[in-house]
């Protein structure tokens, strides 16, 4: 069987992949592969060689699986393309041709197939709350973005800011400064042994966001019998709401949904985050999540195999190529 496509997301956890057929038949995804290695960066930005062979690999045993062989058309969702894609709008196309047949490419930001996942094609805004913060909005016409700065320069309400203000707390109790909360330093001290030695464990570690982000479920743990947890769960809360607001369409009752591994915080967050939304947003319609990522990835995968793509592309965020033969 040839024809089909073939629908990426690339994250910080590793490659997945879904081959299916779009058209007619109406067959959709077919089977699906996952790596555990994240792509690497490197000077250029997202390596495009390192990117293929994990792809390859899996795309040979989803072959063998599925006997589709020739996919016309290939999206790759990836974290960190609108900083980090030169490389790939560059080599990847070409290569992409060549080993698999592809005529139709999109490169597509994270944050765009974590909307697609979650709204499908349609007008709204989606905060997608992991270590890192970003909320993707569009009313079909351009594609609007809000931080996603990273943990130094933003990310304003996720797990690694609120893990940090949840350390700063602990920190001024150990010092009796005000603002200061015996439980977080309790729990600090749990986590990461003395207080002085905490600036220590966490300065030189290139994981540092993760690091911060873990101290995230402490600070809800925290939150029901401290004020200064609840506090900081609120101003989250605000952060992730002046987001949403930033690239929510102003017009008619676009949708809305909050995604990402964040919620799992519960009603610590979970609560204020909804009053900040109801307040900030009343136009909008909230809703579940339909799916994640790589469900986005699919959806703009068959959409623009069967040419009934909706959505806006974007040099950074929604870039289309048509790939010529031979090349």
């Amino acid at each position: 069987m040839s024809g089909g496509f073939l629908a990426v997301d690339s994250g910080g956890s590793g490659l997945r992949v879904v081959v299916g057929t779009a058209g007619a038949d109406g067959r959709g995804p077919l089977g699906t592969r996952a790596s555990r290695e994240p792509v690497r960066t490197g000077p250029r930005g997202i390596e495009p060689e390192h990117l293929m062979d994990q792809l390859l690999l899996m795309v040979r045993a989803l072959t063998t699986e599925t006997l589709v062989d020739r996919f016309a058309t290939v999206v790759v969702g990836a974290a960190g393309l609108a900083t980090l894609g030169d490389a790939l709008r560059a080599e990847l196309p070409g290569a992409l041709a060549r080993e698999l047949g592809a005529r139709k490419v999109a490169l597509v930001a994270d944050a765009v197939t974590a909307y697609v996942g979650a709204l499908g094609p349609r007008p709204g805004a989606v905060v997608a709350a992991g270590t890192g913060l970003i909320a993707t909005g569009t009313d079909l016409a351009r594609w609007h973005r809000a931080d996603g700065w990273g943990h130094l320069l933003g990310d304003c309400g996720g797990g690694a800011w609120i893990g940090r203000a949840g350390l700063e707390a602990a920190l001024r109790a150990h010092d009796g400064r005000q603002g200061g909360s015996a439980p977080l330093l309790a729990r600090a001290r749990e986590r990461f042994g003395p207080a002085a030695g905490i600036p220590g464990q966490l300065y030189p570690r290139t994981d540092r966001p993760a690091v911060l982000a873990s101290f995230a479920p402490d600070v809800a743990a925290c939150a029901p019998g401290d004020p200064v947890a609840a506090e900081i769960l609120r101003a989250a809360a605000r952060h992730m709401a002046d987001s949403a607001a930033a690239v929510c369409p102003r017009d008619g009752e676009p949708r809305l949904a909050v995604t990402g591994g964040l919620l799992k915080l519960g009603d610590p967050l979970v609560v204020p985050l909804e009053e900040e939304l109801a307040k900030r947003l009343p136009q909008a319609r909230r809703t579940a999540a339909e799916g994640d990522p790589l469900d986005g990835s699919v959806r703009i995968a068959t959409d623009l195999a069967t040419g009934t793509l909706t959505l806006p592309g974007d040099d950074a965020m929604l870039w289309m190529t048509t790939v010529a033969e031979g090349r």
